[in-house]
């Protein structure tokens, strides 16, 4: 091959590549052009051959994939049969009057050797290897392809998560996760080929036969009618080289047929069949005692051939003994050596820690179709749409969901957690939709009774047929997928603060720099560090004010950074910068804003406590503050009851601890200092906290 490509300047992947084309081609011409005896000879030999060559192969393979070209192999073998029977057929008829070698040597030495030279005999072996390639093994092996490739079809969701898991686990790299992903793949793949592999050999003897009956009949014809042979010499002519044109060509089937059964029944990794046999087959000497013992007592009875029961017998017993000696055998203490460490038994680097995910979804088995990409998970795709949503809403990317499955959950449970703590949980029902009760429905429905997890409605989980009567009692219904993803949604939005590490505000501040190069580098590392604004921003964020308007939130840190480095007093300085987006966000665009407001006379004792206060805390008694928060949750409740936004107006001195102390409690409530309210806005207030609203 190396001599070719020299002298014709191809190279050598070229004329590997060309290779199997002009096999065809060539097999494909042997049905068209006519062959002599001593060729027939040459590619009869090369079909046994190769057979053997494709039954060993099988034999030594360690796993099916080893050999995953053994589906092509069988169409190519078949397709060489067939060609080969078409070349013989076309040579006996035409020379098969002259005698038993007219076809070459190996078709007559298979009708006369093999056979003894006895047509009946030879039809009826010709049969029976038909009958063993075609109903057992053939079918068996195809049976066996065919549930394997169900089977690693239905196990490929449960496999990938595995992977996924391990990936995220660390405990394999990114390369090897690949390369199992894609061995999942090819041997469903295999599987699915073998299974209809197996069709070309059930019609490689279906065509088998006929070609037999047509040789046989066809011959007769021929040499009686046109070389006025008698019928006792056609059938010896004729029907002898027809039967050794069919055995040639069928044991060869009968070994590939062997072959394809031995690949799709391998099972287990690290030994091939022989060692698999020898070990497992023979491994009890227990099995070999009694079956000597049932061999012999067989052999004593009368009319059985005893010396061949009690040879068997003997010599069963004897390895059984020879085995039980061995087991028995003292191990000799090995000399105290070092032990070398194994390939891949490593010494623990500091790259062998895993990180925590900062954003992780877990779910039950049952709830795996959501997730999996291969059975087009509808909560990827929302997944993804929450991430673009929440970039564009809140002003940052945030970190990728890392998604596994926990054997340790129920089958219908999820859990979400943040940098692995979980920040909520949940369950739902594959097939089924949740339908919750805003508040304002007209009957029920029949299901199991629950709560939405995302807001703790009351709701209930029905079956498919009850979906449009539950919509048309006035119930909202989703399907589960939608649950888990508004979930999802809501925890990342209320964690945003949390989401936002130091690497994503430098990602931020690398944006802001595209455009405002000279504003990001008198800000930073010049007057505040990274980490001081990433205190800001988080303080912002754990307000729920956005931070799309960075531009204004930075310009706003170099006026005042030279002045404090609080992170607190900076935050209070861009809320006052953002005041008109915050309460557009809370208010909308119109004039009048509905607020509530604390007393006069619990102002002034608030803002006493806080001169007396240490620190960032208001320093409150116990009974006050309990007093306070049960005054301003009934106030909240008051306000979104005439549907109007909660939102407590207070000095800017007050904003930022009231804010602290009551984002537990009721974490609905945005508190707002006068300076952020624009000089636009009317207020007007609703309800007041201390006296009477």
């Amino acid at each position: 091959m190396n001599a070719l490509a020299l002298r014709f300047g191809i190279d050598r992947a070229t004329l590997t590549g060309l290779a199997g084309p002009v096999l065809i081609v060539l097999i494909l011409g042997m049905m068209v052009m006519p062959l002599p005896p001593f060729l027939l000879d040459l590619l009869f030999t090369f079909n046994i051959a190769l057979a053997i060559i494709v039954l060993r192969s099988a034999m030594y393979t360690l796993k099916p994939l080893d050999f995953a070209v053994f589906p092509t192999v069988i169409l190519i073998t078949t397709l060489l049969r067939l060609s080969l029977n078409v070349a013989s057929t076309r040579v006996v008829l035409l020379n098969g009057h002259t005698g038993g070698d007219a076809a070459g040597k190996v078709i007559e030495a298979f009708g006369h050797f093999l056979v003894g030279g006895n047509f009946a005999v030879g039809l009826v072996v010709f049969t029976i290897l038909v009958v063993i390639n075609f109903v057992v093994i053939t079918k068996g092996a195809g049976r066996i392809a065919e549930v394997g490739a169900r089977f690693t079809l239905d196990a490929m969701p449960g496999k990938q998560m595995a992977i996924d898991a391990d990936l995220n686990a660390g405990l394999i790299a990114e390369d090897e996760a690949r390369q199992r992903r894609r061995e999942i793949a090819e041997e469903a793949d295999f599987f699915g080929a073998m299974d209809g592999a197996s069709k070309f050999v059930r019609g490689d003897a279906i065509a088998g036969i006929l070609i037999l009956v047509i040789n046989i009949f066809g011959g007769l014809a021929i040499g009686m009618l046109q070389h006025d042979l008698s019928f006792q010499t056609a059938a010896n002519n004729y029907v002898l080289l027809a039967i050794g044109d069919g055995l040639v060509a069928q044991i060869p089937a009968l070994v590939i047929s062997t072959a394809a059964g031995l690949v799709v029944s391998r099972v287990g990794k690290g030994e091939d069949t022989g060692a698999q046999l020898f070990t497992q087959l023979f491994r009890q000497p227990q099995v070999l005692i009694i079956t000597a013992a049932v061999i012999g007592v067989m052999g004593i009875v009368p009319g059985m051939p005893h010396f061949a029961f009690i040879a068997l017998a003997v010599g069963m017993g004897a390895l059984a003994r020879w085995m039980i000696k061995r087991q028995q055998a003292p191990v000799e203490a090995p000399v105290a050596a070092p032990v070398p460490v194994a390939e891949g038994a490593q010494e623990v680097t500091w790259d062998d820690l895993v990180p925590v995910d900062v954003l992780g979804l877990e779910v039950g088995y049952r709830l795996i179709p959501l997730v999996d990409k291969g059975q087009d998970g509808e909560l990827l795709r929302r997944i993804k749409a929450i991430r673009k949503k929440f970039a564009q809403d809140i002003g940052f990317l945030p970190p990728p969901v890392h998604i596994r499955d926990n054997l340790e959950l129920s089958p219908n449970a999820y859990r979400i957690t943040v940098k692995g703590v979980a920040a909520g949980e949940g369950e739902c029902h594959t097939g089924m939709f949740l339908a919750i009760n805003p508040g304002n429905v007209n009957g029920t429905v029949n299901g199991v009774v629950t709560r939405d997890p995302a807001f703790g409605l009351p709701a209930q989980w029905v079956a498919a047929s009850e979906r449009d009567r539950a919509q048309a009692l006035g119930f909202t219904v989703v399907d589960a997928g939608t649950v888990v993803a508004t979930h999802l949604s809501t925890l990342i939005n209320t964690q945003a603060g949390a989401l936002l590490g130091r690497q994503e505000v430098q990602n931020l501040l690398d944006q802001i720099a595209k455009t405002a190069p000279k504003l990001v580098e008198d800000l930073t590392p010049k007057l505040l560090s990274v980490s001081a604004i990433q205190r800001v921003l988080q303080n912002l964020l754990d307000e729920g004010v956005h931070i799309r308007d960075l531009k204004t939130m930075l310009e706003t840190l170099s006026d005042h950074a030279a002045r404090t480095q609080d992170a607190g007093e900076l935050t209070a300085a861009v809320r006052i910068a953002l005041g008109r987006a915050i309460v557009q966000g809370l208010f909308g665009t119109g004039t009048e804003i509905n607020v509530i407001a604390l007393d006069g006379e619990l102002e002034r004792v608030l803002q006493q406590v806080m001169g007396l206060a240490s620190g960032e805390g208001m320093g409150l008694e116990p009974d006050l503050a309990e007093t306070l928060l049960r005054e301003i949750g009934n106030a909240v409740q008051r306000q979104e009851a005439q549907g109007q936004p909660a939102v407590l107006l207070v000095p800017d001195r007050l904003r930022f601890p009231l804010a602290r102390l009551t984002r537990r409690s009721s974490p609905t409530l945005r508190v707002l200092g006068h300076s952020e309210i624009p000089d636009a806005r009317t207020i007007r207030v609703g309800v007041t906290v201390g006296g009477k609203g």
